[in-house]
């Protein structure tokens, strides 16, 4: 992973490289590829599928920092948010691209757009690896990474006819203690909450531990 953060992921551009260099005229055929101009798709651009793993990757090993930094360049809002870098990106800024350019003079410039399955693995990066939502039956599983800049953040999360708000905070009387999860003032062991359909709103609050 040392060597994806050192050699693939691109922070002057904002793209998260496929591989690098890409094939050009190497006699090696790896396929259709090669097709692609050199930097464009999978030929060495941003597969944005990938660059989404390697997010979700960075979370595994335990690099929130990392995964929350590679989100950011990541989503497309983040590729919209001045005149000069709508100028560069040249597609639209609320949907995810599944790919980006990573070739002069096109460095950062958006490729294919809508029917990306991209979308639903960013989806599934942001709700279930950084906010750490996962829906395991009739209970929510909470593993959050709550990032070093927020302190907290609160989810509403509705079970059929019922909502459960859950605040995530940081347990600050002992930072690099055990999460502390409560269910309704009552305190839960382990990380999940069951869900009943009762029609009653219900709150949820974890305090997380951070450990540099």
């Amino acid at each position: 992973m040392a060597a994806v953060d050192q050699r693939l992921v691109r922070r002057d551009a904002g793209i998260i490289q496929l591989f690098d260099p890409p094939f050009d005229k190497s006699p090696l055929n790896p396929g259709y590829i090669k097709g692609y101009t050199p930097g464009v798709r999978e030929n060495g651009g941003q597969y944005t599928h990938a660059g989404i793993w390697a997010a979700m990757a960075f979370a595994k090993i335990g690099d929130r920092e990392r995964a929350w930094e590679l989100f950011h360049l990541l989503n497309p809002v983040n590729h919209g948010n001045s005149e000069s870098r709508i100028a560069i990106y040249k597609v639209e800024p609320y949907v995810v691209a599944a790919d980006v350019y990573a070739i002069a003079p096109h460095v950062g410039r958006g490729g294919w757009t809508w029917y990306t399955g991209s979308a639903s693995w960013m989806y599934r990066l942001l709700i279930e690896t950084l906010l750490g939502l996962h829906l395991e039956g009739n209970s929510l599983r909470l593993t959050p990474l709550l990032p070093k800049a927020w302190p907290s953040y609160k989810i509403h999360y509705r079970f059929r006819q019922t909502v459960y708000h859950i605040t995530i905070m940081r347990n600050e009387s002992n930072i690099s203690s055990m999460n502390l999860l409560t269910l309704d003032g009552l305190e839960i062991h382990g990380t999940s909450i069951p869900l009943v359909d009762d029609h009653h709103d219900h709150e949820v609050e974890m305090k997380v531990g951070y450990v540099e």
